[in-house]
């Protein structure tokens, strides 16, 4: 990008060599007007959310600075080593992003780690306005028995894995000792690795995974992926784009892989058939699960691999092979699902009922997790900073104030959920609340 990029000793003498501005509290009770420009903005995270909202900030204040700081000393985040290398197509908003960072009022410092670098209050003593976008990277756990098992790993990691990674390069999954392996979850992401495990490595080599990813994939004896759910069809967390692409007849879709699904899973109940009235997405994912149960019944093909959609099944144990160190089985719950009385919603339960499911890997894709920092507050629970539609509150009770000059977005801001385009969203909202912004933007 040919932007500035900030060697690990010269990291801390960027906040010192800036003139310094009004510190938080000046900010809080100054008036619009009397704001020094040009405004300084401090985002914190390079990936979507933080660069849709520099550049709400660089068109909607004349004049107005943005520094953009990373812990990685390259930027774009989430769309860099979280979206597949199969999806170039999402890629591609890497260049209005780099029209951001040219921007002569736009700046980029990588290798800054808030929290160790440097602290959250001498950047709000440096900046008129700071934006945390540094979203999740951690995860969320069963909290089972045999978790710490070898071969057992988030699908975040290995999905940075296969991305490159900084962090996960070294994380070397074996792919050799077997030819079956569980993905925990349902969603977009499960999807994405259960297509890399299954893609033929001839069409990978054409996308920009990783190289020894690609020579770990191209070796990989795996020949089943399941992907489990605790709830039905219905309730799958996927979209129809990412389920086409492995049920679909188009250029992009799997080839060479047999679908298995039960059809006592697709059973549906008046509580299913409500919740796909009242939404197209579940109706349409549905409507693809059943579709593929029957083309791939009628095409089976033992030469083929295989994924197998696996409903109404929650992990109970994870188990050791003959080794003891590493995954060899999961235990399994059969479950069923009740309406819980308070939302509405249908939520899985126990059946009492067990089955064992043979593997050599795991990954878990049960949620990213974001993480607090000192001095900030934060919900441990719903894992996101508490605010009012984006501005950072004091804490998570009802007579919470406002933190002046302190703001939030993406992950962070609202949870790990939706795809990359959502972040435009969220950051137009941030950026459009007048009264949330009344000091920025007026």
């Amino acid at each position: 990008m040919g932007r500035r990029l900030l060697l690990p000793h010269t990291r801390r003498l960027m906040l010192f060599l800036r003139p310094m501005r009004y510190s938080a509290s000046a900010t809080a009770t100054a008036t619009a007007g009397s704001l020094r420009d040009p405004l300084h903005v401090c985002v914190v995270g390079s990936g979507p959310a933080g660069f849709y909202t520099a550049e709400k900030m660089l068109k909607g204040r004349e004049g107005v600075r943005v520094d953009i700081i990373d812990r990685l000393p390259t930027p774009f985040g989430l769309v860099r080593s979280g979206v597949a290398p199969d999806h170039p197509e999402t890629k591609i908003v890497v260049n209005q992003f780099s029209r951001v960072a040219a921007n002569p009022r736009c700046s980029f410092f990588g290798n800054v780690t808030l929290g160790s670098d440097l602290s959250l209050s001498e950047l709000r003593k440096t900046y008129d306005v700071v934006v945390l976008a540094y979203g999740a990277e951690s995860d969320r756990s069963f909290g089972i028995p045999g978790e710490d098992l070898r071969g057992i790993h988030s699908a975040r990691e290995f999905v940075w894995w296969y991305n490159g990674h900084p962090d996960m390069c070294n994380l070397a999954p074996d792919l050799t000792n077997t030819d079956s392996a569980v993905v925990l979850g349902q969603g977009n992401v499960a999807l994405d690795v259960a297509r890399i495990l299954l893609r033929c490595t001839t069409e990978l080599a054409s996308t920009d995974i990783a190289d020894y990813a690609l020579d770990a994939l191209r070796s990989s004896t795996i020949r089943k992926v399941y992907l489990v759910g605790r709830r039905g069809p219905v309730q799958a967390a996927c979209t129809a784009k990412e389920l086409r692409e492995i049920l679909g007849n188009y250029k992009m879709c799997l080839k060479n892989v047999n679908v298995y699904i039960k059809e006592a899973d697709l059973a549906t109940s008046p509580a299913d058939k409500e919740e796909m009235r009242n939404s197209r997405i579940k109706r349409r994912v549905y409507e693809l699960l059943s579709k593929a149960a029957t083309v791939h019944q009628e095409n089976n093909d033992n030469d083929r691999k295989e994924l197998h959609f696996v409903f109404f099944r929650k992990p109970t144990k994870f188990l050791p092979s003959e080794d003891g160190s590493t995954v060899g089985a999961m235990e399994l719950e059969k479950t069923l699902l009740k309406d819980d009385g308070a939302t509405g919603k249908q939520v899985a339960v126990g059946t009492g009922e067990f089955e064992e499911l043979k593997c050599g890997i795991v990954l878990k894709s049960i949620g990213y997790k974001s993480l607090p920092i000192e001095g900030l507050s934060f919900d441990k629970y719903r894992g996101v900073v508490p605010n009012l539609r984006g501005r950072v509150l004091s804490s998570e009770s009802e007579t919470a104030t406002v933190e002046p000059g302190l703001y939030v977005v993406g992950w962070l801001k609202r949870g790990p959920t939706g795809i990359v385009a959502t972040n435009l969203h969220c950051a137009e909202e941030t950026h459009t609340n007048r009264h949330v912004f009344g000091l920025w933007f007026v």
